[in-house]
């Protein structure tokens, strides 16, 4: 039977921000106008944050060239340049679309440029790269954009990338998918605004390429408007280690903080699962045993003596193992043979919490079609996922988060995509969602996952839930990367530097 945490009481688990999908956010927009809201306010108030930004991240620009569509976009592009030609700059407007064709709160902003005297060039135009643009304000295309853009737009696009002048992005860089992050061309931003609702497609997929620093900001509108509209999954956040990681009770001892059970490691591959068990120590795990091939006890043990690591040669090695441990992880080095078949099938016969990754996902695929548990957290790339979900990858990648919920409803328990935008599915509804918008291209590296499923075990094992165990591993981990590549930098970074950095980001008290 598993024991409590024993812990002091947390902190109050802190309200995370949430991510909305473009359809979810033009219904904030509505029920803002309906709630007394001119449609114009808030244009006005989108162009005003985006000129105070403009003018706080790059004071000494001067010449400004506002790209704008025929949506809401443009009209905040309008209101920018109407703005930045009153503040003595030399703003002007390239417009891709007739002025007839705006809705009626752009046509207004359009009406607000021209008696701000912004001159206003049509989309014929001929673009030539002079250098003599300080920054280029991204108005172009909004969040109704699906696939590529074409015809001008597609030009115009190809010639901002190419130009040297930093781009502010308005709501979204044009070419983003709004909902799922997907990208086949877009705006390469420096800055991303966003408005009114975060969305989702900022934080997952591709879009990360091009978005740059992302802002936002809810253009004041009131509480209740968000309480309306069901969000699609919440974002995580520093703060929330803290609530899920308080300080030990001064009694505390092995027995308390958990005994996991690793298990992997075919001969010739046991570099994963020792990461895994040296991770799951560094964050807390009370006691880890490493059940492997023989090959690799010297090897184990030289690297991390605190580990209890024995030889395996069938699941029947197990059975005492299981019956002292509190949580299992299984998968990294396991292999496809007869070898791990058999200890994967004793895992799944304990019962027990169980974090499933790497060969245990494909050896569940190809066995196990139909098993379906409460208590095992799924951590697949987006490959595995594919193989899982009979798809592709890149079918995988083009929706993250409709990919996540499927193996979710297949599979049951916490499915963590890993990736760019990582998910965390544990359940139906934003309440069950989350995202982390942490991690860097250092992670690109070998062994980053087999770190993930030891710091997510090891925190399973010392009691929390499998869903928060996931969040904040998947949060712990990032962070961990995120540290490692701002001391040592993002090219050369290893799987195994991330152990220490992770030791420290789960003693939240140290940070600040």
């Amino acid at each position: 039977m598993s024991q409590p945490r024993h812990t002091r009481r947390a902190e109050p688990t802190p309200v995370l921000a949430q991510l909305y999908s473009a359809a979810h956010t033009r219904e904030l927009d509505r029920l803002a106008m309906q709630g007394g809201l001119p449609g114009f306010e808030l244009m006005r108030r989108a162009g005003e944050s985006a000129f105070t930004l403009l003018r706080k991240r790059w004071p000494s620009a001067h010449r400004i060239l506002v790209l704008c569509g025929a949506g809401n976009n443009a009209g905040d592009g309008y209101v920018v340049a109407a703005l930045a030609r009153r503040s003595g700059l030399a703003a002007e407007v390239l417009a891709l679309k007739d002025p007839e064709t705006l809705t009626e709160q752009a046509a207004q902003a359009y009406q607000m440029a021209l008696e701000e005297g912004v001159p206003i060039y049509w989309a014929d135009t001929v673009l030539t790269d002079t250098g003599d643009i300080d920054l280029i304000v991204d108005g172009l295309l909004g969040t109704g954009t699906k696939g590529a853009p074409r015809g001008r737009y597609h030009e115009v696009i190809d010639w901002v990338n190419e130009h040297p002048a930093p781009v502010l992005a308005l709501d979204l860089p044009s070419g983003v998918d709004a909902d799922t992050g997907h990208v086949e061309q877009a705006i390469e931003a420096s800055v991303t605004l966003s408005f009114i609702g975060r969305k989702l497609g900022l934080y997952t997929g591709n879009a990360a390429d091009v978005c740059g620093e992302r802002v936002f900001d809810d253009l004041g509108i009131e509480a209740e408007v968000f309480e309306q509209v069901a969000a699609q999954a919440l974002l995580l956040d520093h703060d929330l280690l803290p609530a899920m990681l308080p300080p030990r009770l001064p009694s505390s001892h092995k027995g308390h903080t958990g005994h996991l059970l690793v298990v992997g490691g075919q001969a010739g591959f046991g570099g994963s699962c020792i990461m895994v068990s040296e991770a799951a120590a560094r964050v807390g795990a009370g006691l880890v045993s490493l059940a492997t091939d023989a090959l690799h006890l010297a090897p184990a043990l030289a690297r991390c003596p605190v580990l209890m690591v024995r030889a395996v040669a069938q699941g029947g090695d197990l059975t005492d193992l299981l019956q002292g441990a509190r949580a299992i992880a299984v998968g990294p080095g396991l292999g496809r043979s007869e070898w791990g078949q058999s200890l994967l099938a004793a895992v799944l016969e304990s019962g027990q919490a169980t974090v499933v990754d790497a060969d245990a996902l494909h050896l569940l695929h190809a066995h196990y079609p139909d098993l379906k548990r409460d208590n095992w957290i799924l951590t697949p790339h987006p490959g595995e996922a594919a193989a899982m979900l009979g798809i592709s990858a890149a079918e995988v990648q083009a929706d993250r988060l409709a990919a996540a919920q499927a193996l979710w409803q297949q599979r049951g328990g916490v499915i963590v995509l890993k990736g760019n935008g990582t998910l965390i599915v544990d359940g139906s509804g934003c309440a069950h969602t989350a995202l982390c918008p942490f991690g860097n291209p250092g992670m690109a590296s070998g062994g980053m996952g087999d770190v993930l499923t030891g710091i997510i075990a090891g925190l399973l094992v010392q009691g929390l839930a499998p869903a928060d165990a996931a969040r904040t591993g998947v949060l712990v981990h990032a962070m961990a990367a995120d540290s490692a590549a701002e001391k040592y930098g993002e090219r050369g970074l290893m799987a195994s530097d991330l152990a220490s950095f992770a030791h420290r980001i789960v003693n939240p008290s140290l940070q600040g």
